[in-house]
């Protein structure tokens, strides 16, 4: 089951976990017109000081940005030992649907997606997942997984009395699990480019380990059914680097190829995110931001294009 657990990250990791843990699923769902996006994050804070399951809702409608944190008691979680399910309460999440009905005095949400045409990652034995060899690592402050670069939507959500239609609207899946975010970190990710087939994730991160510390860069790029793929552990070098508050440019190669990334955001909101297994802290998100991207190859650029819809934390 441990292998089974590196090779799918989407399923629940912390069963044998008592103290200073969390674990979070990430499922961001955009309607075919673009106008609104949703983030659901479901996910258990084990910990002695606050224990609890919790989803976040993070919604960006028409330029107006909204979160809200629900909590729920802990033995409301449950979750399948060899499968993607989890729920909280009466809300199921999978990778293939989510079927809501949260209402209370913050927010009401009801209705159910279907998730289809899952494009996921290229994994072997070195690299069983996002993580590369890494993922076989048991002590890492944080793991991270993505559970789908892209796939399609159909259903209605009802978002406090206001019909949502997601039908051909996009998808992306991901999360994390472990003690704690990075201290230092840069997330964004995008399937919203103008070739349909498009989807980028990138991280770069001061990762603790052994006392020590390193930074650490995974970069998934996925364009017509061909994965490039940018990480520490392929050896992929940083040739640029910039880093303001709201905007970011890199400039990455590896082997023959090269990947210039630049992404901005505009508006963004505060997040719960955990500390030692406590969701005390905050990070700063967008969902509505812009990336443009090149790709070389022997110095001869063979694919550009911008991205939007673009989910942006710059947190150095």
């Amino acid at each position: 089951m441990y292998f089974k657990k590196i090779k799918h990250p989407e399923y629940f990791q912390g069963n044998k976990k008592k103290n200073n843990y969390f674990e979070g699923w990430y499922y961001k769902l955009v309607t075919k017109d673009k106008k609104t996006s949703v983030a659901f994050i479901p996910g258990i804070s084990i910990n002695k000081k606050d224990p609890h399951a919790f989803i976040q809702v993070f919604i960006s409608s028409n330029q107006k940005l909204m979160t809200h944190y629900l909590r729920y008691a802990s033995d409301t979680f449950s979750y399948s030992h060899d499968q993607f399910m989890v729920q909280i309460d009466t809300q199921l999440f999978t990778k293939s649907q989510l079927d809501l009905n949260i209402q209370n005095d913050q927010i009401s949400i009801s209705g159910k997606i279907h998730i289809i045409d899952h494009i996921g990652l290229k994994t072997s034995l070195y690299a069983p997942n996002i993580m590369g060899p890494f993922a076989y690592i048991p002590f890492m402050e944080c793991n991270h997984g993505v559970i789908s670069m892209q796939a399609h939507l159909s259903g209605i959500l009802r978002i406090n009395g206001e019909k949502i239609s997601f039908e051909n609207g996009k998808s992306y899946m991901e999360k994390d699990w472990g003690k704690s975010f990075p201290k230092n970190y840069i997330w964004l990710q995008t399937n919203h480019f103008k070739d349909e087939s498009t989807s980028l994730m990138f991280s770069y991160a001061t990762i603790p380990f052994i006392g020590l510390s390193f930074k650490g860069l995974i970069v998934n790029l996925v364009y017509q059914q061909k994965e490039f793929r940018f990480s520490t552990y392929n050896m992929t070098r940083i040739l640029k680097k910039e880093i303001l508050d709201k905007s970011i440019y890199f400039i990455l190669k590896k082997g023959s190829y090269s990947l210039h990334i630049k992404a901005h955001k505009d508006q963004e909101i505060e997040l719960k995110s955990p500390s030692f297994g406590i969701m005390n802290k905050t990070i700063k998100e967008g969902l509505s931001g812009v990336v443009e991207i090149k790709l070389y190859k022997k110095n001869q650029l063979i694919y550009e294009d911008t991205g939007y819809q673009a989910g942006i934390e710059i947190m150095m």
